[in-house]
């Protein structure tokens, strides 16, 4: 959905008194400020601090509402709300809409996470169109309580909210919802209540409900005090992460050296996750998992969700989505793709390519992946498997599965890119010469 918002747009002043400000509008200056506004009391408050101080301090603000198609009729009433309320403070509104409970389904995933990533989406358009420079959301102290306790009780990262990141903003963050409750009265401001709030069965309205306010009777201040100690681990967080990120190699597959520390080793290996394009957070159970790696012979593995790989290799931990094998083809000359490689056959010399003699290859030789019974004469050396010629070159078994063999039978020409067999070598009686060239998609030429 293509969003268009004006150029420029400042919102005509508010001239409401204003005895109580959460937050400095300074650090918004001159800046195009989109708010994630679903006509809550939250999103409320924000917007209309926005609104109030967007002439003095030059903000072009505009919002976005995300209608989930959860609650029928009450949610089109909710949308109804925000777009009126946008229309009144003359403030630009895009929506969107998507049918949660279907995308959920198809999905495989429940409604909470659906929705979230459905917001991350529209927020991302809105600042790919290039119609904010950030995103603000109206996070409050709370919430980051909520958030935190959360994380905790499923084992992931506490890494704190920020009220500034690169593309969003959480003005709200040091404000409780008294504080927002009491600016929403003395502005007179009205609001909507998702009923959905209430319910109980997801994990946040719980949390909420039930879980924190009993632990703030037992514990006054329960609440504060969690924020702070996110705040001070995000501290932590913050330097450990630059330590793991150190840790792992610039190019390449991201790999992570056996003895590091615990705190930076399991932060690299969710930067190495993330690398790879996992966008999820990971529970500390599956940490352990590639952690436990640390203890396994070199060419153990384990799988992780969405198709990517973790391997033992040496004194490393090789992070991989698995490559392509179980090919053949026929052997000629020209180029083809072959897995993750290009594979070039071609008469005459190449300074990349490896030298043979064409005339000493079976005319039924193919080129393929590994297989079990495959055995190697290396140039100048004694026939030897396969497996045992690539243990002694040190080529790693996930790389090894998928490398394009000249072979005839179990009988192996050349490890294309590599080396090639004694019994296809140049010699005095060769009257023609070949070359063989392999260059992988993903990395270097081999």
């Amino acid at each position: 959905m293509k969003i268009i918002f004006p150029v420029a747009f400042f919102p005509e002043k508010c001239y409401t008194e204003c005895t109580m400000s959460l937050f400095s509008l300074e650090e918004y200056r001159n800046r195009r400020v989109c708010v994630a506004f679903s006509g809550g009391a939250d999103s409320v408050c924000l917007l209309h601090h926005f609104y109030s101080g967007a002439a003095q301090y030059a903000i072009t603000l505009t919002a976005l509402t995300c209608e989930h198609g959860i609650r029928g009729e009450q949610s089109l009433a909710d949308l109804r709300f925000a777009e009126e309320l946008c229309a009144r403070w003359k403030i630009p509104l895009a929506v969107f809409r998507r049918d949660i409970p279907a995308y959920a389904a198809r999905h495989k995933i429940g409604l909470e996470e659906a929705g979230r990533i459905f917001r991350h989406e529209c927020f991302e358009t809105v600042l790919r169109e290039g119609n904010a420079d950030l995103i603000a959301t109206a996070h409050h102290r709370d919430d980051y309580a909520e958030t935190v306790l959360f994380r905790l009780a499923r084992g992931t990262s506490l890494a704190g909210m920020k009220v500034f990141s690169e593309k969003y903003a959480r003005p709200l963050l040091h404000a409780g919802r008294a504080e927002i409750e009491s600016y929403l009265a003395e502005h007179g401001l009205d609001f909507v209540e998702d009923a959905s709030n209430a319910d109980t069965s997801y994990t946040r309205n719980a949390l909420r409900h039930e879980v924190l306010p009993l632990l703030e009777r037992c514990v006054p201040g329960a609440k504060r005090n969690l924020t702070a100690f996110a705040r001070l681990a995000a501290q932590d967080d913050e330097y450990l992460q630059r330590l793991a990120a150190a840790a792992l190699p610039a190019e390449g597959l991201p790999q992570i050296a056996v003895d590091l520390p615990d705190p930076i080793f399991y932060r690299a290996a969710v930067q190495a996750l993330k690398r790879l394009g996992a966008e999820r957070d990971y529970t500390q159970a599956l940490l352990d998992e590639i952690a436990a790696l640390r203890n396994l012979q070199s060419g153990r593995r384990i799988c992780l969700p969405q198709g990517i790989e973790a391997i033992r290799e040496h004194g490393m931990i090789v992070f991989c989505r698995p490559r392509r094998g179980n090919q053949e083809c026929a052997f000629a000359c020209g180029t083809f793709c072959f897995g993750d490689y290009t594979v070039t056959v071609g008469e005459g010399t190449n300074e990349e390519g490896l030298r043979f003699d064409p005339d000493a290859v079976p005319p039924d030789s193919v080129v393929r992946t590994r297989r079990e019974g495959d055995v190697f004469t290396p140039f100048g050396g004694r026939s030897k498997t396969l497996k045992k010629y690539l243990t002694d070159q040190k080529i790693p078994a996930r790389i090894g599965h998928g490398l394009p063999l000249l072979a005839h039978g179990n009988e192996i020409l050349a490890v294309i890119g590599v080396e090639i067999s004694d019994l296809i070598k140049i010699t005095a009686k060769t009257v023609r010469q070949g070359y063989l060239v392999c260059r992988d998609h993903t990395i270097q030429p081999l």
